[in-house]
């Protein structure tokens, strides 16, 4: 039987990056995405509904009642969408959890941290812009092309992965887990579990 959690039980809200349709499917830059298919799949959130700009579904982990958002209006616009989610269920950004891909680690290192800057990622911009920074971050390495280009760079994310399937399945399962980690525990506990060990 499905867990069913209302509108006034959600305490966090997860929101994975990436862009809509087809042709973006699996691609670098639709990492949050994956994990937030991965989280829906593992804890049984049952079908996704049409709302805040995007794709959510309503259910629980970690002991908290969460709501999972793909926006769907394109990755520099994903702040309307999120800003809509906070809104509607009353949340702050302390609430908040943004699973994304991130150039500047490795492909399969994984980073956990609250606030930051935006590193020129589109998605993270519109959310500065609307909500803030200071909310939680769950960063997914894909690497970094060769090239500086601005161009060249944007080409490398709508990409699609390079790495083995298995290796994406992986690193992807990973984010999950830091995922469920910081709802459960908190930050910190994620921070130690998922972080490189310089941090």
């Amino acid at each position: 039987m499905l867990f069913r959690t209302s509108a006034e039980q959600v305490e966090y809200l997860v929101a994975g990056l990436g862009n809509p349709g087809p042709e973006y499917e699996r691609t670098r830059h639709n990492a949050g995405f994956l994990t937030a298919d991965i989280l829906a799949a593992r804890h049984r959130f049952g079908k996704a509904k049409r709302g805040y700009d995007g794709r959510y579904a309503v259910g629980t982990f970690g002991g908290h009642g969460v709501c999972l958002l793909k926006p769907i209006v394109f990755m520099n616009r994903s702040g309307r969408s999120v800003a809509a989610a906070l809104r509607a269920y009353r949340l702050g950004v302390e609430r908040l959890v943004v699973v994304h891909d991130e150039i500047d680690l490795p492909f399969g290192q994984l980073r956990v941290r609250t606030g930051g800057g935006t590193a020129g990622h589109n998605g993270l911009k519109s959310l500065a812009e609307l909500v803030g920074t200071d909310y939680h971050r769950v960063r997914i390495g894909v690497g970094r092309p060769a090239s500086r280009d601005p161009d060249e760079v944007a080409d490398y994310v709508l990409a699609r992965f390079e790495e083995p399937e298995s290796a994406v399945r992986d690193v992807i399962e990973r984010a999950a887990d830091a995922v469920e980690m910081l709802v459960a525990e908190g930050p910190h506990a994620a921070m130690h579990a998922f972080n490189p060990e310089r941090d």
